[in-house]
């Protein structure tokens, strides 16, 4: 009898990528679930006493593929609570499949943003570290303040551009910081959408 395989964790894609997938052959029907899944993931992640729940929440990428959820969330408005989520599962994922990446690209941003480096709080900016982070971020979202978990995503993102923007990848490396720039403006954004009661 074989041994049972391992499963196996999702590529990564680019988001880009990711929102060419394509439009669901019903528009309302796809925008109500990813709204409700969106509230009702949430929901339960701040309603769960049990450390178990808020940690199955995090890896929830790992159980179902990264493309499932861009499915769902990948087409809604970036400040929208899916479209949050959405990204902090993608920050998430792209830190986790590549984290020596993610770590010499923060570690390169710091000297460019520190108020930022502080907020998003990588210290030493190291591939463990950045995990740690991309994994405290999201559990802050389900257990603790949303709007200082993107606020804190936001600010990681502003790193990571930074030290981007100032590698040697030439043009794609600049419109690839451009994007995470936006990124981080949404998220700060959502943070006060979600302080007034209205990100949905």
């Amino acid at each position: 009898m074989s041994e049972p395989r391992k499963p196996r964790r999702p590529a990564f894609r680019d988001p880009s990528a990711l929102e060419a997938l394509g439009e669901p052959t019903d528009p309302v029907a796809a925008l109500h679930a990813a709204h409700e899944s969106a509230a009702a993931l949430l929901r339960t992640g701040r309603a769960a006493d049990d450390p178990a729940v808020t940690e199955r929440l995090i890896a929830l990428t790992d159980e179902v593929g990264l493309d499932t959820l861009a499915e769902v969330w990948a087409v809604r408005p970036a400040r929208s609570l899916p479209g949050v989520l959405w990204r902090l599962y993608l920050l998430r994922e792209w830190v986790a499949t590549k984290p020596e990446e993610a770590a010499r690209e923060y570690g390169a941003g710091i000297r460019f943003t520190e108020p930022n480096h502080a907020v998003a709080g990588v210290d030493p900016p190291g591939p463990t570290e950045v995990r740690i982070v991309a994994d405290e971020i999201l559990r802050g979202a389900f257990r603790g303040d949303v709007a200082i978990a993107l606020e804190r995503a936001a600010a990681f993102c502003h790193v990571v551009a930074s030290g981007r923007a100032d590698s040697t990848g030439g043009e794609k490396a600049v419109l690839t910081a451009v994007r995470l720039q936006d990124m981080a403006v949404d998220l700060t954004a959502s943070a006060a959408l979600w302080r007034t009661g209205k990100l949905e």
